[in-house]
């Protein structure tokens, strides 16, 4: 059985692995110009000032301070709720872990940078989806374990 220090160890993963590769593409990668990896796959280094997807990047820097707080109180409450979860709904508690682990990632670039550096960018015959990085794909992977172990009842791993 999972312990909630195993949990948060997959949050500190998260957030290790998130400002590894955020560190590697702003540090090897030209602002703006796609490399491509795959046909529907590109390493583009953009900045967002904004929330998901960049809404509100353009509000004139108000909003750092704002999605700051917002990540914060995000950030104490999933450790509240992983602190009060019972161990075996295991995937409902790894994807509050998730969770955790990305809004943290992306509260340090916010704090530090004053944006979050995304460099992960996915297209397909001319459409394109917004630049993202590891931190919004835990984000994204946890919210569908948690809704998923949400319709679940207990679930220890065995």
């Amino acid at each position: 059985m999972w312990s909630k220090s195993g949990f948060l160890l997959v949050s500190l993963i998260v957030i290790v692995v998130d400002q590894l590769t955020k560190y590697m593409a702003d540090a090897s990668l030209e602002f703006g110009r796609a490399v491509a990896v795959l046909p529907f796959f590109d390493l583009q280094l953009s900045y967002n000032t904004g929330a998901a997807f960049g809404m509100l990047g353009d509000a004139g820097g108000w909003q750092r301070i704002l999605f700051a707080a917002i990540a914060l109180a995000v950030i104490v409450a999933l450790l509240v709720w992983i602190i009060r979860q019972s161990n075996d709904r295991f995937v409902h508690v790894l994807g509050l872990a998730l969770v955790l682990g990305g809004a943290a990632g992306n509260l340090i670039d916010r704090v530090a940078f004053g944006h979050v550096i995304d460099f992960v960018l996915l297209h397909w015959q001319g459409r394109g989806f917004p630049n993202f990085n590891m931190a919004d794909v835990a984000i994204n992977v946890g919210a569908v374990m948690v809704v998923l172990g949400s319709l679940k009842g207990k679930e220890t791993p065995e």
